[in-house]
């Protein structure tokens, strides 16, 4: 999703209608082995990515690895359910702004309905559905909150010299999305900080916490 600087309002919102939305008819409702679990993950995600074609969505020992730290119920029988490809989706997500150990404790209420039969209230399909239709809800707001900086930016170093007033106009954009972030980022984890902690992980500290993240974030560069 590269950007044109030259035409940049119009580039950045072709790219953000080429960010995937994956439907829950989209997610296979029959068990899948590892292989064909990455496979689907990597058509569906990877133009995500920042350079498709090359970085892999999730890799097998990522998803071992989620399973290994109880982000991930196991596979049954060698296989992944669609209950699993849900988790895994939100894991994607939530793994490029969120630490593993808050991870845990955001998906704790998702890994309780897991595998609920579709007879009863609540399962992980429906909360899948419901957190689509939010997102899908919120696009157009988060667009025009876009244009808006652009435009803003746009004004930013008139009196720039003409080499690098383009420059530091991206800058200026950047500051702000990047400052919008920080902040909605830290307002995230202030919410997870709120949660109480699930009976029996009380003992377990933010050290415990911080030896996760740090164990998972080699293992996925490696």
């Amino acid at each position: 999703m590269t950007i044109d600087p030259s035409n940049l309002t119009e580039s950045v919102m072709e790219s953000l209608n080429r960010i995937p939305d994956i439907s829950l008819s989209d997610i296979p409702n029959i068990d899948l082995y590892m292989d064909q679990l990455t496979t689907f993950m990597d058509e569906q995600l990877s133009h995500t990515t920042r350079y498709p074609g090359e970085d892999k969505v999730l890799t097998k020992m990522m998803i071992n690895n989620y399973a290994k730290n109880d982000l991930l119920p196991p596979p049954i029988r060698k296989k992944y359910s669609r209950d699993h490809m849900i988790l895994l989706i939100f894991i994607y997500y939530y793994k490029n702004i969120l630490s593993i150990n808050d991870i845990q404790r955001l998906i704790e209420p998702l890994k309780e309905r897991f595998h609920i039969s579709d007879t009863e209230k609540l399962t992980l399909s429906d909360i899948y559905t419901e957190i689509c239709e939010l997102e899908k809800s919120q696009m157009e707001s988060t667009k025009e909150d876009i244009r808006q900086k652009i435009a803003r930016s746009e004004k930013t170093f008139a009196d720039a010299p003409e080499e690098y007033r383009e420059r530091m106009q991206m800058f200026s954009l950047i500051s702000m999305l990047s400052y919008d972030v920080y902040i909605k980022k830290l307002l995230i984890e202030k919410i997870i900080d709120g949660f109480e902690e699930p009976q029996g992980k009380k003992t377990q500290g933010k050290q415990e916490g911080k030896r996760k993240r740090r164990q998972m974030n080699k293992q996925e560069r490696d």
